[in-house]
């Protein structure tokens, strides 16, 4: 008994060390940039929980939505419809894969009420568990929708949030997913993120000095994501970083600073969802997934 409970001790301390460390998960941004690998390639790494598919760039006010994935395909010829096999791949791993709509270029906003109802169709038949003739991701059917609003007008996207939760009834559920800036409360998504419907948050803690970390100083994040995680009612909240000095204005964390001195601290928050990053084709660049992926 004695060298049996030798036995046992380690391995439950190990267990626990092995519970604790997968607390988190990585999302990543995929699509805006063609060297990046295929969908499928990202999520055969590994080290990714989450992937946001970017950008629907123009919706709403009655124009014809149009995706931009760079170079990796051109949706005005159908050749993006061969992003369905990496979806579904992805989806065989256990990975969330969202559609991201808004980004930092394009031309999108809503009208009214009734546009975001048409705007939520839209996605619903195109993107999730509709029909449509069109689909420009082809016919795999994907997690949710990802607001990443940075441009245009805050009005209406709660009622975009609500339609879209809404489609849940009918069997799968819909994950609602945000990348609000960390200024708090954000600019434009304050209202949508009021609704209390978002599963995910990444938080983008870049390009905005107050909130992000600059060398020497982990104090102004950590007291934004404090007002954030105390503030929000949403299901996890993620700390948005660039994934490379290249990929943002500013905000760049040093792999071992964040998991030195900013995730130990972070972590201890009970709505800590990990960490997103920016982009896929960044983190080839400089390994900073694979640096944090331990630490997450």
């Amino acid at each position: 008994m004695e060298t049996r409970r030798e036995f046992l001790l380690p391995l439950l301390l190990q267990t626990l060390l092995c519970t604790s460390a997968a607390r988190g998960g990585i999302s990543i941004y995929w699509g805006q940039n063609g060297n990046e690998g295929t969908l499928a390639e990202t999520c055969a790494t590994g080290r990714f929980s989450y992937v946001n598919i970017a950008f629907l760039i123009k919706f709403g006010g009655g124009q014809v939505p149009e995706l931009n994935l760079a170079g990796h395909c051109n949706p005005a010829t159908d050749s993006c419809r061969v992003v369905s096999d990496g979806i579904r791949a992805c989806q065989r791993r256990g990975i969330k894969v969202m559609l991201s709509i808004g980004g930092g270029v394009g031309n999108y906003s809503l009208t009214s009420r009734e546009d975001a109802r048409a705007v939520s169709v839209y996605l619903w038949n195109n993107f999730l568990g509709g029909r449509s003739a069109a689909r420009p991701l082809g016919d795999a059917v994907l997690d949710g929708v990802d607001f990443d609003i940075e441009l245009g007008s805050s009005l209406y996207y709660d009622d975009l949030v609500r339609f879209l939760k809404s489609y849940g009834r009918r069997g799968r559920k819909v994950y609602i997913t945000g990348a609000p800036q960390c200024p708090f409360p954000d600019r434009l998504m304050g209202a949508a993120l009021n609704t209390s419907l978002f599963d995910y948050v990444w938080i983008q803690f870049y390009n905005n000095p107050p909130c992000q970390y600059t060398p020497g100083n982990t104090d102004d994040l950590k007291n934004s994501w404090i007002r954030w995680t105390s503030t929000v009612n949403a299901g996890k909240i993620f700390l948005g970083l660039p994934a490379a000095p290249q990929a943002a204005g500013s905000g760049f964390i040093p792999a071992e600073v964040l998991t030195t001195e900013i995730l130990p601290v972070i972590r201890r928050s009970r709505k800590y969802g990990g960490v997103m990053l920016w982009s896929k084709y960044w983190d080839d660049q400089s390994g900073y997934s694979s640096a944090i992926f331990k630490s997450v």
